[in-house]
């Protein structure tokens, strides 16, 4: 059975339903001899994921584009071996994404495994892999946790935090004199993490919350929460959810005309999907932060381009970024001369970080790459020049001033002076 990610969209959907009961896995390469430094004949990734829920068009098959194109470019060997691509759905429940990662590394010998786009399993699957002797890198998590008090040797967070997605908006808002703050939150690890770090930057810049509200995941009425951030006096409703949760709640409040009430929504993760999901008419004046965007440059536009040839439109950060993780990780192996994971992370923290939507990045001992981000913001309906023209980088952020100072990280592995 094809897994190939150009198949119609019916087949798609039954080989993800497949892969996230734990039953199917995509071979893009056919074994062959290897070099004695790769165990078992090949070199294994996987890309695991929302595929089917509320994060599937940030992340889901999109993801697995990316690293099959970084697999082809690579040549579909390393050292002489095979390169096989295997995915999965994680379903946003960590005894899922923990029963899929387990029978990867036990049962089908794969090396390490990246996306892992919900922190409660981006969480649980470093635990794992360090107890493994595998790599993960966290490509579409949030958790701060990734590189403090759960911080692992094996482990990278590979393309923001909730630290630097917060440090950005709310220092863009707070420039402009909206100083009291307002909480919508998902009631999930990452949403915990996002209310969090952006509660801390606003009291450390000088700001006040003034209050919050916890909501499901795949909550569809939030109309009780904007009433509640409306009534409490709040001059921007910070929006600590993600994919269809961001989506609903920014509908919700063009309908309850929260703008013209003098309150500014302000998404502190937001995607290129999700504001073609809103439109531009609802979203434009939204802020927020990000890794990537498809029009920054003749780099992007190339990358961006290739992608929707076989997507169908432009990647999101995430998507994006994968193509880079994996690259990263394949130059390591052939650094190393072997799939070995120490010798292998060893390698990808020495060698710097260059690609289409990185310049000079590089992994600190915390697990944290350090990459330059970007403050966004949703464009008017008549500034837009295309269907996905919907965004505009007001300025760049460098990455030693987006992330957490490593002299405030918790991560034990960090020397300490």
């Amino acid at each position: 059975m094809s897994k190939d990610p150009q198949t119609p969209a019916a087949g798609r959907r039954a080989l993800i339903r497949a892969a996230g009961a734990g039953l199917a896995a995509a071979a893009i390469w056919p074994a062959g001899r290897a070099t004695a430094q790769i165990s078992d004949g090949a070199v294994r990734i996987g890309v695991l994921n929302d595929m089917s829920g509320p994060f599937a068009d940030q992340q889901g098959m999109g993801d697995v584009v990316s690293a099959r194109l970084a697999i082809e470019d690579f040549g579909g060997r390393v050292l002489g071996a095979p390169i096989e691509l295997v995915y999965g759905d994680l379903q946003n429940r960590p005894d899922v994404g923990m029963q899929i990662a387990r029978r990867w590394y036990d049962q089908e010998r794969v090396d390490a495994i990246f996306g892992i786009g919900n922190s409660a399993v981006a969480l649980a699957v470093q635990q794992l892999t360090r107890e493994k002797g595998r790599i993960n890198v966290s490509v579409a998590a949030g958790t701060t946790d990734l590189t403090g008090r759960a911080c692992s040797p094996l482990g990278i967070h590979w393309t923001y935090d909730n630290y630097a997605l917060a440090r950005g908006t709310v220092g863009a808002m707070m420039g402009e004199g909206r100083r009291r703050w307002f909480f919508i939150t998902s009631d999930y690890a990452f949403g915990h993490s996002l209310e969090q770090n952006a509660a801390a930057i606003v009291n450390q810049l000088g700001g006040q919350v003034v209050g919050s509200v916890r909501a499901p995941l795949n909550e569809t009425d939030f109309s009780s929460h904007i009433v509640r951030a409306v009534g409490s006096g709040a001059q921007v409703v910070g929006l600590a959810v993600a994919g269809t949760d961001l989506i609903n709640v920014v509908k919700q409040m063009g309908e309850f005309g929260v703008v013209r009430r003098g309150v500014q929504p302000a998404a502190l993760l937001c995607l290129l999907t999700n504001v073609k999901a809103i439109g531009l008419e609802t979203a434009q004046g939204l802020v927020f932060t990000e890794a990537y965007y498809w029009d920054q440059n003749d780099e992007t536009r190339a990358y961006a381009e290739r992608f929707a040839r076989i997507h169908g439109r432009p990647p999101t950060m995430f998507q994006a970024s994968m193509w880079g993780a994996v690259t990263h990780y394949l130059k390591a192996v052939q650094a190393a001369g072997t799939d070995a994971a120490e010798p292998v992370m060893a390698r990808m923290r020495e060698m710097p970080i260059n690609d289409f939507m990185t310049r000079n990045g590089r992994i600190r001992e915390d697990g944290r790459v350090i990459r330059d981000m970007y403050l966004m913001r949703a464009k008017r309906p008549q500034e837009a020049r295309g269907e996905w023209d919907l965004l505009e980088v007001v300025r760049t952020i460098p990455g030693e001033e987006a992330f957490r100072p490593l002299s405030e990280s918790d991560c034990p592995l960090v020397r300490r002076t």
